[in-house]
């Protein structure tokens, strides 16, 4: 089975859940790397839009932004014939980061266009522009096109479980919500990804 998966905006290319798709599963897994074209949300849909668009995946997953891209790039091309597995979708981006950031962070983001960050994936010091939030603020809640499974942990304290909840609630093409004791970073994840291949209906050789 051929996998696109978009990591997380913490996380890299060789992170823990592709790396349980090839070894323990045996899929053959597209791992691109996110922030090739930058860093706030549409850049990273992009990078996804970009490949869907050449090739075909049998599934397209993510978690947290990446899955917040995948849905993003599901809105962008209802016409495609897709499969999406979201682990802890980061749905609400914006005011995810508009919470964190505070009001005072906010303005002194928004008047300087770019504030230092410590990316710890890649371990190095980045700058995310005020583009972030500006393309936060468009893409925080994608319109899902395709069938969907979303698996989200009861103890993610990043995402709360109630947005992929309201998502679930609100869209006919999400299959299934398996709430999973986890958290952000879905450690558990890994033996439950056989079952939401199931629920979408894919063959797995």
């Amino acid at each position: 089975m051929h996998v696109l998966f978009a990591h997380g905006f913490e996380s890299s290319p060789n992170g823990s859940k592709p790396t349980y798709m090839r070894e323990e599963l045996g899929w053959d897994v597209t791992t691109p790397v996110m922030s090739e074209l930058g860093w706030n949300i549409e850049q990273e849909t992009e990078v996804l839009l970009r490949l869907i668009d050449e090739h075909d995946y049998d599934l397209v997953s993510g978690s947290s932004m990446g899955a917040l891209a995948a849905a993003n790039a599901s809105a962008l091309r209802p016409e495609l014939d897709l499969r999406l597995l979201l682990l802890a979708p980061a749905f609400g981006l914006s005011d995810l980061w508009r919470e964190g950031a505070g009001e005072k962070g906010l303005a002194h983001w928004k008047t300087h266009g770019s504030v230092p960050y410590h990316h710890r994936g890649f371990e190095k010091d980045i700058m995310l522009g005020w583009d972030f939030i500006k393309a936060a603020d468009r893409m925080s809640w994608p319109k899902l096109a395709h069938p969907t499974v979303i698996m989200h942990g009861l103890q993610d304290d990043i995402v709360p479980i109630e947005n992929s909840r309201r998502v679930t609630a609100e869209n006919d093409h999400v299959v299934a919500l398996l709430e999973i004791e986890d958290g952000h970073r879905m450690q558990q994840a890994g033996p439950r990804f056989t079952e939401a291949a199931n629920l979408l209906g894919l063959v797995q050789e």
